[in-house]
C-alpha cells in the first residue's frame, strides 16, 4: 500500500513538473512548482526522512513559491511599482 502511494505521489511531481512547464500563465506555472515540491516533500515523508520532507515543504513550497509571487506581483504589466 505504502508503495502505491508513494508512485502516486511521483507521477504527481511528474505532472505537475510538466504543468509547470506548459502552462501560459506565469502565475499556474510557479503554483504548480509550489506543489511538485509539496508532493516530493510527502513523499519524503513517507520514505522516512521526515527532516528532509520538513525542509522540503518549509522551503521548497513554502518560501520559494512567496519570492516567486512576489517577483510575479512587482512585475506584472511591465508597471512600475515604487
Amino acid at each position: 500500500m505504502l508503495e502505491l502511494l508513494v508512485f502516486l505521489l511521483c507521477g504527481g511531481i511528474l505532472v505537475s513538473g510538466f504543468l509547470a512547464v506548459w502552462l501560459e500563465s506565469v502565475l499556474a506555472a510557479a503554483i504548480s512548482a509550489g506543489l511538485a515540491s509539496l508532493f516530493a516533500s510527502v513523499c519524503y515523508l513517507l520514505l522516512g526522512a521526515p527532516d528532509v520532507a520538513m525542509t522540503e515543504a518549509s522551503i521548497g513550497s513554502g518560501l520559494s513559491i512567496l519570492i516567486f509571487l512576489y517577483a510575479i506581483r512587482r512585475t506584472r504589466d511591465g508597471k512600475d511599482n515604487d
